[in-house]
């Protein structure tokens, strides 16, 4: 596993501060269901950065830590559905819920590729929601066409997800030194992009 380097914990520290902001003054005027999945989303990756400077990317490699950061997916694309389709807040909140859970039992329980599937699983479904959405509702009229930045965060990370699902599966597109020296640069850029779409609402 690669160490982490200083420019390494600079980019993570920018996106904890990133994320403090919008946390703390970027989610005015929501729904509390939408305040929830946002602060749930965001808090959550603004531990895992956190962590990531403390413990290095062999954090990566924790259990606890792949558990917890399917609640960043989950947690912004619940948000999402929150203010955009109110009427489909439950069943979607139950999905989110039961996803969890599946991927906590089967992490802890199950391991290898059944583990692996049910992630993917979960997370492909939340991706596809946080970088689909924003795009068509603006496309739509529906937000200002600055919105489709969220989108850009969500296509950001998405990559760095598929560059680390194949690595988990033995077939990586990158080195996997080459990959881990990109996760910081991701989401930086991923946060960034998500705070300047939100502020297009």
């Amino acid at each position: 596993m690669r160490k982490i380097s200083v420019l390494d914990r600079i980019l993570l520290l920018g996106t904890c501060l990133l994320t403090a902001y919008h946390i703390s003054a970027g989610m005015n005027d929501l729904s509390k269901p939408a305040t929830w999945g946002y602060t749930i989303g965001f808090g959550t990756l603004l531990i895992a950065c956190l962590l990531l400077i403390i413990l290095g990317f062999e954090g990566l490699e924790r259990q606890p830590v792949v558990i917890a950061s399917t609640l960043i997916p989950l947690g912004i694309s619940f948000g999402l559905v929150s203010v955009h389709f109110p009427e489909y807040i439950l069943p979607y909140l139950i999905f989110c819920v039961v996803g969890f859970g599946m991927i906590s039992v089967t992490r802890i329980t199950a391991g290898g590729r059944t583990a692996t599937i049910i992630l993917a699983l979960v997370h492909g479904i939340s991706g596809v929601l946080i970088t689909f959405m924003p795009v068509v509702l603006s496309i739509q009229g529906q937000t200002r066409p600055g919105y489709i930045l969220v989108s850009l965060g969500g296509a950001i990370i998405g990559i760095g997800g598929l560059f680390l699902a194949f690595l988990k599966a033995g077939k990586p597109v990158l080195r996997q030194e080459k990959i881990i020296s990109l996760l910081p640069v991701l989401l930086f850029f991923m946060t960034a992009a998500y705070i300047g779409g939100f502020s297009f609402r």
